[in-house]
C-alpha cells in the first residue's frame, strides 16, 4: 500500500495553493481534495498536478509499505 510521507494539503497551502484556489483554478477537483483530507491515495492525474505544483517527484510524497507491514504503521 502507498502512504503519504507528509500532509499534502499543508504542503500545497505552504506553496500558495489553498483548497479554494485549487478548486477555482480547476487544478484539483473536489473528490481529489477530499481524498487528500482523508489520507487516501489520489489517482494519477491529480498526482501529476500535485507533483507539478510542488515541483517534486511522486517518490518525494509517497512511500510504499508492503501489506505485511501495514499493521505496524
Amino acid at each position: 500500500m502507498f502512504i503519504y510521507k507528509t500532509n499534502i494539503l499543508q504542503q500545497l497551502k505552504d506553496a500558495g495553493y489553498n483548497t479554494t484556489r485549487l478548486r477555482r483554478e480547476k487544478l484539483l477537483n473536489e473528490s481529489a481534495i477530499q481524498y487528500l483530507r482523508e489520507n487516501k491515495i489520489v489517482g494519477i492525474k491529480p498526482l501529476e498536478c500535485i507533483c507539478s505544483l510542488l515541483n517534486c517527484q511522486p517518490g518525494d510524497i509517497l512511500e510504499y509499505i508492503p501489506d505485511n507491514q501495514k499493521s505496524e504503521v
